[in-house]
């Protein structure tokens, strides 16, 4: 479902790849209630807290532009002069 280039969202600020225009990508912040810590399950795609609690994971789509990013997973009531 995703491709090149796997951009995790944790890890040390200029470590990850550089990013280029044309480049698509996924963002997948995932906003917990207990601790941060979390482990991919046996099914090597579930992703779960380790305390067991809530928390929950969404996702946009970004393409990097010439000048700048491009969200282009958002709702028309979200688009600049919409």
């Amino acid at each position: 479902m995703h491709e090149d280039p796997q951009i995790p969202n944790y890890g040390e600020p200029a470590r990850g790849p550089r990013l280029e225009e044309g480049m698509v990508f996924a963002v997948e912040p995932m906003v917990n209630a207990g601790r941060h810590d979390v482990y991919v399950a046996d099914d090597g795609w579930s992703i779960h807290t380790v305390d067991g609690s809530l928390s929950a994971h969404f996702e946009h789509t970004v393409a990097v532009g010439k000048r700048r990013p491009r969200v282009l997973t958002r709702r028309r009531s979200e688009r600049r002069g919409a």
